[in-house]
C-alpha cells in the first residue's frame, strides 16, 4: 500500500495516476472483502479452466460497467460545478442501502433455491444452464460490487478520480482503467486457479467429490460478509 501510494504521489500521468487509484481501492478493506467473495464464487466452477479465467473477466467487465456509467454521467455535472460531495453521499446511499441485503439474499438463494425453486439470476450452482448462469452472475457480481463505496473508495474514486477525469478533455477513459484495475487482482487470481496448478485435471477430478461442499462454503461466505457490511454500514 505505501509503495502504491508513493508512485501515487509522483505520478503526473491521468491514466497511470486512474490505474494506481483502482489498485489501491482494491486493497481497501471493503472491496478487498467483496473481491475475496468473487473469487470464492468464481473458484467453486472448478470443472472447466476456461470458465474460471473468463468469469474473472466477466466480473471485472461488471465493475467497468458501473464505474464507467457512473463516470459518464457525472463528468459532464462536475464540468458544470456540481458538488461531488453531493453526488458521492446520495451514490453511496444506495449502495449502502444495496450491499448488505443482496450479499445475504444471494447466499439464501445459493443455499436453498433449489428447494423453493426461486429464480437465482445467474448465481445457480448446477443444471444444465449452470455454465451460462454462472457466467452472468460473475457480471452481475461486479456490478453491485463496485457500488459498495466504502469511505476510502469513495474517497478514492469521488474525490480523486473523478474530479482528475472532469479536468481531462478524455477523462471518460479513466473510470475504465480505473474499474480495470480494481478487479485485477481477481482476474489474476483466476488466471492461477485456471492455469497455473500443476497437475490440473487431477486436481479438478479430486475437486469434484467436494462440489456440494464448495458450494456450501461459498454461500456461507456471501452470506458472512453480507453481514460484515451490515455492521460497517448500518452501525
Amino acid at each position: 500500500m505505501e509503495f502504491l501510494q508513493s508512485l501515487l504521489d509522483n505520478s503526473n500521468v491521468p491514466i497511470i495516476t486512474a490505474f494506481l487509484l483502482g489498485l489501491l481501492t482494491a486493497l481497501s478493506p471493503c472491496p478487498l472483502a467483496t473481491n475475496m467473495t468473487a473469487i470464492g464464487f468464481i473458484s467453486k466452477h472448478i470443472e472447466s479452466r476456461h470458465r474460471i479465467f473468463m468469469n474473472g473477466i466477466l466480473y471485472t467487465l461488471g465493475r467497468v460497467i458501473t464505474y464507467a456509467g457512473i463516470g459518464i454521467i457525472l463528468i459532464p455535472i462536475i464540468r458544470q460545478g456540481a458538488s461531488v460531495y453531493a453526488i458521492q453521499k446520495a451514490i453511496s446511499s444506495y449502495g449502502e442501502i444495496l450491499i448488505a441485503p443482496a450479499l445475504i439474499l444471494i447466499g439464501l438463494f445459493m443455499l436453498f433455491g433449489d428447494k423453493l425453486n426461486l429464480p437465482k439470476l445467474g448465481f445457480t450452482t448446477g443444471g444444465e444452464s449452470s455454465r451460462y448462469k454462472g457466467s452472468l452472475g460473475a457480471l452481475l457480481l461486479g456490478i453491485l460490487f463496485a457500488l459498495a463505496f466504502c469511505p476510502s473508495s469513495g474517497l478514492l474514486y469521488f474525490g480523486m478520480l473523478i474530479p482528475m477525469a472532469a479536468a481531462e478533455s478524455g477523462g471518460a477513459l479513466l473510470p475504465v482503467i480505473f474499474a480495470v484495475a480494481t478487479g485485477l487482482p481477481v482476474i489474476i487470481v483466476a488466471w492461477i486457479l485456471a492455469y497455473s496448478i500443476s497437475g490440473l485435471a487431477t486436481f479438478y477430478n479430486r475437486m469434484k467429490v467436494f462440489q456440494k461442499w464448495l458450494n456450501l462454503v461459498v454461500a456461507l461466505l456471501f452470506i458472512a460478509v453480507g453481514i460484515y457490511y451490515g455492521f460497517v454500514f448500518y452501525l
